[in-house]
């Protein structure tokens, strides 16, 4: 294929990026390697709505055509693990500990990696929302932190993941008012509580901070100073975080080097269409809200990931990347309001065939 025009200039910034335990020329900023215990590739998929679509009927179809279970497909694609959200007390008992300890163990069984992505919370936890589970709302302090703990024994012990973040997206902070960004100490307390109870329990998982965003990472984390975690995890989406590739491949050669950690792309997606399938709002809808280089079609969805992908695999303080929702299609029907705002960026078609995009998990 053609490269994007940008590509030229970022593949040779590139040269000095491969290797983010040195120093460029231009710095002399002294800095200690990166973290060399985290070496496993990430190739992910969140996953999280596949037991909600198995129990919906819908039919999936491989790049075949054959009909074919989305975990499957994901499997034989190259995917090596499994992303799953978990809520605290989910109000169907989908992402619930009982779904996400069964499909945690069916993804194992599979030989595939589990990636767990805790949001302490009932429901979604964002940078504009990390509310408390209802359960915790009239605890104070004190026992938060003894209910974070055993709460993160729990869910660690009997999964056993292999990555698990404390918290998702906590650039405000979590567990508000308590854990908001606003009580610092507080903050950092109870992550760290978290993170010790999967010490505690689970020595073999790899233990992830989460922020949205690439602007303002490597200050938050600087901010913070949270301590006793091995990676720190990324999102990435062109929408609300800059259209710049090569301020995402700077933000993490910056952080890996300064920070002595992995990063890895915990959530990215694209379109491969501006049309809709359901009657629900989508995300993105227009071309000025994604990257110029990279059309809304099923070839400029794989370029893109082949990017993200070629990217990750050419710095050594990459752990990897993820794609998210890339099983979310309208599995509630086409007429359907409260369906999928994300449809257009799954990685299977309206008629829920898989998309070229999945080659680029066997790189």
């Amino acid at each position: 294929m053609n490269l994007p025009r940008f590509v030229l200039t970022i593949t040779f910034a590139s040269l000095l990026a491969t290797a983010c335990s040195k120093n460029t020329d231009e710095e002399t900023i002294t800095t200690t390697p990166v973290d060399t215990s985290v070496t496993f590739f990430i190739k992910a998929a969140d996953a999280s709505f596949i037991p909600e679509i198995r129990l919906s009927g819908a039919t999936t179809f491989n790049a075949a055509g054959d009909p074919e279970d989305m975990l499957t497909t994901l499997k034989n694609s190259g995917v090596n693990t499994i992303r799953l959200r978990l809520w605290y007390s989910s109000a169907n008992g989908h992402s619930g500990f009982n779904e996400v300890k069964a499909f945690s163990d069916e993804i194992k069984s599979k030989g595939m990696k589990v990636w767990l992505s805790v949001h302490y919370s009932d429901t979604w936890a964002d940078p504009e929302k990390q509310v408390k589970p209802e359960a915790w709302n009239q605890l104070s302090y004190v026992t938060l932190k003894d209910s974070v703990n055993a709460y993160t024994r729990r869910i660690a012990r009997a999964i056993q993941p292999d990555y698990i973040q404390i918290g998702n997206e906590i650039n405000n902070g979590i567990l508000w008012p308590e854990g908001s960004s606003q009580n610092p100490e507080q903050m950092k307390a109870l992550i760290e509580t978290g993170i010790s109870a999967v010490r505690a329990v689970s020595a073999k998982s790899k233990i992830m901070i989460h922020i949205a965003g690439i602007d303002d990472a490597e200050w938050l984390l600087n901010e913070y100073n949270i301590t006793g975690y091995d990676m720190v995890a990324l999102s990435y989406y062109p929408v609300w975080h800059g259209k710049s590739l090569l301020n995402l491949e700077k933000v993490i050669y910056d952080i890996g080097r300064k920070f002595n950690k992995k990063v890895v792309i915990a959530e990215t997606a694209y379109p491969f269409t501006l049309l809709w399938n359901d009657y629900t709002n989508n995300i993105i809808g227009s071309n000025n809200q994604i990257l110029s280089d990279f059309p809304a079609t099923p070839s400029g969805q794989k370029e893109y990931m082949a990017y993200i992908s070629s990217m990750s695999g050419r710095l050594d303080c990459s752990a990897g990347y993820c794609y998210w929702g890339g099983e979310w299609i309208a599995f509630k029907g086409t007429t359907a309001t409260n369906g999928s705002s994300w449809e257009n960026q799954a990685m299977w078609d309206f008629d829920g065939k898989a998309l070229p995009v999945m080659d680029i998990f066997k790189n």
